[in-house]
């Protein structure tokens, strides 16, 4: 805890002198002229690159931009982009992901360092953290924007008015930078939070993926594994809990302390009766995705009841989803009834969905304020290298022991069957089973739309009605069980619409095309 206090108050310190929200424009001078005379000093320029190098709501609220969650106001800027109303004038959080901030602050780093009377080696350890931040920035507009301009040194307000750089450049840029990075750094950081090989060499993974080029994700991703620094935590429920934070699933975490710099959104995604907002909530395409406790598909399994949706499911189904007839912090969930403060169509801040999320949110009342906890909010983890690992191996066809044991790690931590290779014997069933695990897996934590669109699926799920509950019925209030009284009725929350060739991306704000002087062309489209 020491080190992790000692990081935020770093973080702290310089995020409050060097945070302007100055994009593309240069650092005063006298910054370069008078720093980096000590260590201190440069640990303090490059521990401030920490703050705010992600942010936790991002990650919760990405997956309202997919078919996994939806997002209840439309004020917080997720709803237009998941149900495809975004324009280059209502972009939402488009306005804020466009941001060249870390970028302009870690290039000012990097030209300055070499003054810092500092080791060789803790220049390279520092080098190699503030390229992965930068290069992570980068990895994440790409993505969101397409071409975007590649800006790798400080530059005056007019050098910054750049045509954008084409993708397949800037992609090739975050790879190299990350590769050099994952050389500099090293397998474990003294102080926790801080960027490692692994975490260098997991981005570029999910560099790689979006790419499509599987033999090196299956190259990376095995590398990540030969480290032998991570393994699967042992209960999945618990690992995103504050008292289990910094595990050795753990790659890349945003650090969090309580009353000093805490996460102060964890309760948007609690039900309206204990104080939450359900600003962002579970769908029922989510729901049904989820096996059995059979390890078959809810089509699959002649055990599965749709009058008993909710029973006998894969236990990460209970650990991430708050649902109707559900014992969650010392009551039962009801959102079935018209007078309960759950209601879908009743108060402002019940779930449109009928269902809440419970990940990072086993038990409210541990927490002493939920609006201020210390939490840290998990970036990647090595969950996710396994799957990655196997998914590369399926699409290049290699159907060997490994894809298995990689699955079936993730789903027995889960108390889930190991994978029947009866079942899922070739390329096309295994490619359905471990996009499924992914989903199912990483759900609630922000990856759901990266995937949809590097496998070419958001047009089919993406398009149409959003669903939650069965919405006829009743909850027992001392038991919880589930009495529907109709099979077909359910909660509607919108109509989507996903446009191929077009919202893959995500608009330009119009006020970045206009601050560029018409160097900066819209997306197709918009």
């Amino acid at each position: 805890m020491l080190n992790k206090y000692k990081l935020f108050i770093l973080a702290g310190f310089f995020g409050f002198v060097s945070c302007e929200p100055l994009d593309q424009e240069p650092l005063d001078r006298n910054n370069s002229e008078n720093f980096w005379n000590t260590q201190e000093e440069t640990a303090y320029a490059v521990t401030g690159l920490y703050s705010g190098w992600e942010v936790g709501s991002q990650i919760f609220y990405m997956d309202c931009v997919s078919d996994n969650s939806n997002s209840d106001f439309s004020w917080e800027g997720f709803q237009p982009l998941g149900n495809g109303t975004a324009s280059p004038t209502n972009a939402g959080n488009a306005d804020s992901r466009y941001s060249y901030e870390h970028i302009r602050r870690a290039n000012w780093i990097l030209e300055n360092i070499d003054q810092s009377p500092i080791s060789e080696e803790l220049r390279e350890k520092f080098v190699g953290e503030v390229r992965t931040i930068r290069a992570y920035r980068y990895l994440d507009m790409a993505i969101l924007f397409g071409d975007v301009p590649l800006i790798t040194k400080t530059v005056t307000t007019d050098e910054a008015l750049v045509e954008a750089t084409p993708r397949a450049e800037v992609f090739a840029f975050i790879d190299k930078e990350l590769r050099e990075a994952a050389d500099l750094l090293p397998v474990k950081q003294t102080e926790t939070g801080r960027m490692t090989k692994g975490s260098a060499l997991g981005l570029l993974a999910r560099s790689l993926a979006f790419q499509r080029k599987h033999e090196e994700v299956a190259v990376v991703t095995q590398e990540i594994i030969d480290l032998g620094v991570y393994q699967l935590f042992n209960d999945y429920a618990g690992l995103f809990e504050e008292a289990n934070e910094s595990n050795s699933e753990v790659i890349s975490e945003i650090q969090h302390v309580a009353k000093v710099q805490g996460y102060t959104s964890l309760g948007i995604m609690m039900p309206n009766s204990m104080g939450g907002w359900s600003s962002i909530v579970p769908t029922q395409s989510l729901v049904d995705v989820y096996e059995t406790k059979n390890g078959k598909t809810i089509q699959e399994d002649p055990a599965y009841q749709e009058n008993q949706p909710f029973t006998d499911r894969d236990p990460r189904f209970e650990a991430t989803v708050v649902y109707p007839g559900a014992r969650y912090n010392g009551s039962i969930f009801d959102p079935l009834n018209p007078s309960s403060s759950n209601f879908p169509s009743g108060p402002d801040n019940a779930s449109s969905t009928a269902y809440n999320y419970r990940k990072y949110l086993q038990n409210p009342s541990s927490y002493e304020n939920v609006w201020d906890v210390g939490v840290n909010v998990i970036v990647q983890r090595y969950a996710e290298i396994l799957l990655l690992n196997a998914e590369a191996n399926i699409e290049l066809n290699r159907i060997n022991d490994q894809v298995y044991a990689n699955i079936d790690l993730v789903r027995e931590r889960a108390k889930m069957p190991k994978v029947d290779r009866n079942t899922y014997a070739n390329q096309s069933e295994l490619r359905e089973l471990v996009r499924r695990e992914i989903r199912v897996e990483l759900a609630g934590e922000g990856r759901r739309f990266f995937d949809i669109v590097r496998w070419n699926i958001a047009k089919d799920v993406m398009n149409g009605p959003v669903y939650g509950s069965l919405s006829n019925g009743s909850v027992n209030s001392t038991t919880g069980e589930v009495t529907f009284t109709s099979l077909k009725d359910r909660f509607f929350v919108e109509n989507r619409v996903f446009k191929e060739g077009k919202n893959e991306l995500w608009p330009i704000p119009q006020t970045v095309i206009d601050r560029s002087k018409g160097t900066l062309k819209q997306n197709p489209g918009y």
